[in-house]
């Protein structure tokens, strides 16, 4: 049986919708399908967990040596560096991912980035999908909106289908790849 999502949680249906995108495009026909770029993931990786590093390097010289000893320079300096780590953590997610949910390459070199959003009480999913050649050239920028009751049943269970035909008639390379995979899908038959 499918998991079923609360369908006025706007939250969750936004989350379920986002983790469709990453199957959806990575397994596209081929010259169709994209491999996932985690370079933005990584770099928020780093800087999280290089706080989360410091943070606990602190409690375990304050538990151990005592609250003295933490007021040395070395200290003091790596709280600075906390708060300064997690400052650019939170710049990081919001200006620089500012949404983004997929962020993927062709091997043809083309790339593709998806970002989503979706305002609370609002049954309205937007996603902005970005397409560039190798060189940089913007294929497609697209803004597009469809209700979450296009994919989500009334009582919350997701249906991909609905879903992937709703981006493909959206989003242009979708479109070619949804048409490669109706071809395969005659010649089969």
């Amino acid at each position: 049986m499918a998991s079923k999502v609360p369908v006025y949680s706007t939250n969750d249906l936004k989350s379920t919708s986002d983790d469709a995108l990453l199957p959806y495009l990575c397994t596209l026909p081929a010259p169709y399908a994209f491999k996932v770029d985690h370079t933005k993931s990584n770099i928020r990786f780093a800087l999280g967990y290089s706080a989360i590093a410091i943070a606990a390097f602190t409690f375990y010289a304050d538990r151990k040596l005592g609250w003295e000893a933490t007021k040395s320079p070395w200290i003091i300096a790596a709280v600075v560096t906390y708060f300064t780590l997690n400052s650019l953590l939170t710049f990081w997610i919001w200006a620089v991912e500012a949404g983004e949910v997929f962020a993927g390459k062709r091997k043809t070199g083309e790339t593709i980035t998806v970002s989503s959003s979706a305002k609370k009480f609002s049954s309205l999913y937007k996603v902005r999908v970005q397409y560039k050649s190798p060189t940089g050239k913007v294929l497609q920028d697209k803004h597009c909106e469809a209700p979450f009751t296009t994919w989500f049943t009334a009582e919350g269970v997701f249906h991909p289908e609905p879903f992937r035909h709703w981006l493909s008639s959206e989003i242009d390379i979708l479109r070619l790849a949804a048409k490669e995979n109706e071809k395969k899908a005659a010649k089969d038959s």
